[in-house]
């Protein structure tokens, strides 16, 4: 009896150790890796942005996951505001320890991220939609500790652009008013030095504060010169609010904007009336055939173009970070991932698509020790040393529908302007 009992004692903890084991080794096999995402959720443009990053980590987790393991974003919305979108980065490394950082939107929220946030804790940082110049300033002091890319090409090129509109359109003065933060400063300097290249006169440079009562001031200082044309960099809500009193002051029709004011919202409450001279600018993704693919799987899952300001380049900023994390492998530090940047979009790498049979492929490759070349929806994605692209460009307008584009400016055209 006694033997009987020992042998069912025996069988039993040699069941319990196989359960555990089996157990240990499908946790193993189920492991989740956390990303962090901060972007404005909280308005009408931002929503999209954050959508298409998430689409991608669907399509990765579809092919297998990256190193091996589930990947999950965890979203907060920075709602444009830089202490908002500080608070909500730390949260995103202190408490749930992600190693990559999407976002944000906005150099003026991105950069105290970056600087406070993201590079004191080795964190790989990749914005979709941050132009100012002034990171390009820190890459090349030294100060990013190559943690830092940006598929979203720098302001220099929409700058260019919006003065080539200005004299397209046969404008000899333009008032220039921008969003006193770092992008808006940036831009706002590029542009008024773009437009006397051009030998079209500022008439004034104005920096716009948001959250004020009334910009009645501003306007009246800008309309005091007279310009034949009223170019911004602001967002939709002080934009809004500016077109407004211009147009109540006796201010023109003839306005130029950046892709900040590329929104249902601004379209809306100004007034298509009042937008039929208005002309935008907003980088592109270039006329190939990974570009293509990218429109039609994005119609094919959202129901729609993808119109919005940033979608294109969210799609590749989350992909290549997580084919980084792919090539870097399980447990990888910011740092790792961010070197792994190269191996994933190595000219001379193998060729992969912008979808999950591309990730897939990927996997493949990097296991082999091989490097890829991803060929995403901006195109064949190709940093510099400061963590920098370049991109073609679109101008635009305004339609009861949305916006459709006005014309397209080259690659070759762009550096032929930025040059200027």
């Amino acid at each position: 009896m006694k033997y009987l009992t020992a042998n069912r004692y025996a069988l039993g903890l040699a069941t319990a150790l196989g359960i555990a084991l089996a157990a240990g080794s499908a946790s193993a096999q189920e492991c989740t890796t956390k990303i962090g995402a901060v972007l404005p959720t909280s308005v009408d443009w931002g929503k999209p942005i954050a959508e298409t990053a998430q689409y991608v980590v669907d399509q990765v987790n579809e092919a297998g996951g990256a190193a091996g393991c589930k990947i999950e974003m965890v979203l907060r919305d920075s709602q444009v505001d830089p202490k908002v979108g500080v608070d909500a980065a730390k949260a995103l490394v202190d408490i749930d320890g992600v190693q990559v950082l999407i976002g944000a939107v906005s150099s003026g929220v991105t950069m105290p991220i970056l600087t406070s946030v993201a590079v004191p804790a080795g964190v790989a940082e990749f914005s979709c939609c941050s132009s100012s110049g002034a990171f390009t300033k820190l890459a090349e002091e030294g100060k990013l500790k190559g943690l830092w890319f940006r598929t979203f090409a720098t302001s220099n090129v929409q700058a260019a652009v919006g003065a080539k509109v200005a004299k397209d359109q046969g404008y000899k003065s333009v008032a220039v008013l921008y969003k006193n933060d770092d992008w808006g400063q940036d831009i706002g300097k590029l542009v008024a030095g773009h437009l006397e290249a051009q030998g079209i006169k500022v008439t004034s440079l104005i920096a716009i504060n948001d959250g004020q009562p009334s910009y009645r001031a501003e306007v009246t200082e800008a309309i005091s010169g007279n310009p034949e044309a009223l170019y911004m960099a602001l967002y939709p809500t002080e934009g809004t609010s500016i077109v407004r009193d211009w147009l109540s002051l006796g201010g023109t029709q003839n306005m130029i904007g950046a892709n900040s004011l590329k929104s249902d919202e601004f379209r809306n409450n100004v007034g298509m009336q009042y937008l039929g001279s208005f002309r935008g600018t907003d980088t592109s993704s270039p006329r190939v055939a990974s570009a293509d693919a990218f429109v039609a799987q994005y119609k094919e899952h959202f129901g729609k173009e993808p119109n919005g300001p940033g979608l294109a380049n969210s799609y590749d900023a989350t992909m290549i970070a997580l084919l980084a994390m792919e090539a870097a492998g399980k447990d990888a530090k910011g740092a790792d991932i961010a070197a792994a940047v190269a191996r994933v979009t190595d000219p001379s790498g193998e060729p992969v698509t912008a979808d999950k049979d591309g990730f897939a492929k990927a996997k493949e490759i990097l296991a082999g020790g091989g490097n890829v070349l991803y060929q995403g929806a901006t195109g064949n994605v190709r940093f510099d040393a400061n963590g920098d692209v370049s991109a073609p460009a679109v101008v635009w307008t305004f339609t009861e529908e949305g916006t459709k584009e006005d014309s397209y400016i080259t690659l070759e055209e762009v550096g032929e302007l930025t040059a200027k």
